[in-house]
């Protein structure tokens, strides 16, 4: 049996170690709650944007090339934008990125990754995987980082190097579920899933603009210049969903690490007062059986 002075060192040790995990738990649990302010102050945006792009859709016979952005090409390479973390201790968050990647984007498509987050470009450098770049992005997540790593990938896209810019990140569905997904952003398909999308980033409920509106110099010169930033928009909220996504999977792996060295502390602190009672009592009866030797 450990002595109290081991047993007393190791409480020392647990406790520093709730100490720790409280205080990151904290700090998870504030980030998350800014990320997820960030990503409802962007709803304007996203409807002034997705009203926009309504009223220009009726100007455009959808059968016809009209940007390349809603040209259908065929898919030889699909372009990846991966979002992890720089730090671990957030729970089976990237590994569950890392699995979905195994098992939808084997070695044998021909895949060109691009990764935001530290662990995400270990583990492509780890398996080899293409990747073509990689970007750091803060943990405020400011829309300038995000439009570089954006308007990388549009270059490689309009280059032909990719032929699609898909987002691999995890989703915020609650403080408890975090589901990995992978999100189509490039080629669309037309106008009207450009809108939905926005519709379904807003949150609100769509009104119908019936004025009539004039484009200069003409709605094709205006609907070139929205597409970008479209699609600037629609990977920026991917990238607030990932952060609100990282944070809470930490706020609730250094609650769990807390609570249980809450039950390990009231363990050893049973433990501690076991071995404390126990020398005690072995102190009395060395002192009873001296004494009763003295007198015999």
């Amino acid at each position: 049996m450990p002595s109290t002075r081991d047993i007393r060192r190791r409480i020392k040790s647990v406790k520093n170690t709730r100490q720790i995990t409280r205080a990151m738990e904290l700090v998870a649990s504030s980030k998350m709650k800014k990320a997820q302010q960030t990503a409802i102050a962007g709803r304007p945006y996203a409807n002034l944007l997705e009203s926009m792009i309504a009223n220009l859709a009726p100007h455009f016979d959808e059968s016809e090339s009209i940007h390349p952005f809603i040209d259908k090409r065929e898919i030889k390479t699909r372009g990846v934008l991966l979002i992890t973390t720089d730090k671990g201790l957030c729970g089976p968050l990237n590994t569950n990125l890392f699995k979905l990647i195994s098992d939808s984007l084997p070695r044998t498509t021909p895949v060109k990754f691009v990764s935001v987050g530290r662990k995400g470009t270990q583990y492509l450098a780890r398996m080899k995987r293409n990747m073509i770049a990689d970007f750091p992005v803060s943990d405020g997540v400011t829309f300038a980082e995000t439009r570089n790593v954006v308007q990388f990938m549009v270059k490689k896209y309009l280059e032909g190097e990719i032929d699609t810019i898909e987002v691999l990140y995890a989703t915020f569905k609650n403080t408890l579920v975090q589901v990995p997904r992978i999100r189509p952003v490039l080629p669309l398909e037309n106008l009207a899933q450009a809108v939905e999308d926005l519709r379904k980033q807003s949150g609100a409920e769509h009104k119908c603009d019936t004025r009539e509106f004039i484009y200069e110099p003409n709605p094709k010169a205006v609907l070139d210049a929205l597409l970008p930033f479209y699609v600037n928009r629609v990977i920026h909220q991917y990238f607030l969903g990932a952060k609100a996504s990282e944070h809470s999977a930490r706020m609730v792996a250094m609650k769990t690490a807390k609570d249980n060295a809450s039950k390990l502390l009231d363990n050893l602190t049973l433990k501690f007062n076991k071995a404390r009672q126990t020398a005690i009592t072995n102190e009395i009866i060395e002192i009873a059986a001296a004494s009763f030797a003295q007198q015999s």
